[in-house]
């Protein structure tokens, strides 16, 4: 990962600060309805506010497909952006560039927060347009990216600014990036990953990579089933990539090669029809009827992952363990999510999760804030845990 300039190497009283969020909230009828991102980025906001900076909001929010839509404006975050920021006044502009941006801009005060219409109205930004970049630019002195989930992209808000401007990481994108690097790249040994999910062909960069950084790896998800296929288990009729069959055996293969201990289910929650209040059975792995669906993980595979992750320092998730969505098939990954919140909370685990269904499986068990760092960012973190560079944060490299 690429050394980074944070709020600590700046100075930024009376500069015009562009500050890239991820503003794209849950919203029904003009109101928002989570405004967890909003809060989370108060941090960096409150910490420009307090220096005396004058801080300009980036966000995009939708996908307005390059011109403008009023049902997809951020004008609607004004007040939830001002009630987390604690009641200070928050300036709306009606364009992120041109006449209009710059006459909010230019009357910013010292502490003085703007928030600019949608970057996504103009074509240029997911085009990562230079002349776009360059009139994003003439807005601000310094710019700072606090928006990791958008860093997989190499748009105008997120690499042409910061090859305009000196360029730093907010207090998001440094926890961020921080509890990424401690979870993979120096991460405290034994570490462990769990990977879970519907298929294995959506994860074999993911499995490629992890698997050269990890000494325990914990398979879940409909992906265990093709692995299970792969050792010749009958998995009736099952979610199961058959023609991975050979994929599953090099990636076997190459984890013993690793000295990597795979975790595959040992118990099955298996049922006929997949529906809420199915009527089920548990399992052993190899004793899966013809007209069956494996849809979870038993007792007796929860326990095996607790003990495994018992004797790591570190661990990083991203997938479920069943069909977490339908009762009684969260039973599995509500099992292992609390056993790595009891572990994380005494101290014995540092525990790292993201991507969406993972996020929303957490929030299912009750232990969302019990994780040492969880992740909103989806396609940015999928991206990493392949181990791609992501432009976005290569371009806050000190040049």
């Amino acid at each position: 990962m690429p050394k980074f300039r944070t709020l600590d190497d700046v100075d930024p009283r009376g500069k015009r600060v562009l500050v890239r969020c991820d503003f794209n909230v849950p919203m029904k009828d003009g109101e928002v309805t989570d405004a967890t991102r909003i809060e989370r980025a108060c941090e960096t906001l409150e910490e420009l506010v307090r220096k005396g900076a004058r801080v300009v909001v980036l966000s995009h929010f939708g996908r307005p497909k390059g011109k403008p839509e009023s049902s997809m404006s951020l004008k609607p975050i004004v007040r939830p952006l001002s009630e987390a920021l604690g009641g200070i006044d928050v300036r709306f502009a009606p364009d992120c560039v041109g006449e209009l941006a710059h006459a909010v801009v230019d009357a910013l005060p010292d502490g003085g927060v703007a928030l600019l219409e949608n970057l996504r109205f103009h074509a240029g930004e997911e085009k990562g347009d230079s002349t776009f970049a360059d009139q994003l630019a003439t807005l601000g002195d310094l710019y700072v990216n606090d928006a990791f989930s958008v860093s997989h992209r190499a748009h105008a808000s997120v690499t042409g600014l910061a090859e305009r401007l000196p360029a730093y990481a907010g207090r998001l994108m440094q926890a961020e990036l921080e509890a990424l690097e401690a979870a993979l790249g120096g991460a405290q040994r034994p570490t462990a990953a769990v990977i879970g999910g519907a298929k294995v062909s959506s994860k074999l960069d993911v499995l490629g990579h992890v698997m050269e950084k990890v000494d325990v790896l914990v398979i879940g998800g409909g992906m265990a089933n093709t692995f299970l296929n792969a050792q010749g288990t009958k998995v009736g009729r099952s979610l199961c990539e058959h023609d991975l069959a050979d994929t599953a055996r090099a990636i076997m293969a190459k984890a013993a090669d690793h000295n990597v201990a795979i975790v595959l289910p040992t118990d099955v929650v298996v049922a006929t029809e997949f529906k809420v209040g199915a009527r089920n059975r548990t399992v052993p792995a190899d004793a899966v009827s013809p007209d069956e669906m494996i849809l979870d993980v038993g007792p007796d595979s929860v326990a095996e992952v607790e003990r495994k992750l018992d004797g790591c320092r570190t661990l990083l998730w991203n997938g479920p363990m069943g069909a977490f969505e339908v009762e009684p098939f969260d039973r599995g990954t509500n099992g292992v999510a609390r056993a790595v919140a009891r572990l994380t909370q005494e101290g014995k685990l540092r525990s790292v999760a993201g991507g969406g269904d993972t996020v929303a499986a957490l929030a299912h068990a009750g232990v969302l804030e019990q994780f040492s760092y969880v992740s909103t960012a989806g396609g940015a973190f999928l991206e990493w845990l392949e181990g791609k560079e992501l432009p976005g944060v290569a371009a806050l490299a000190p040049r």
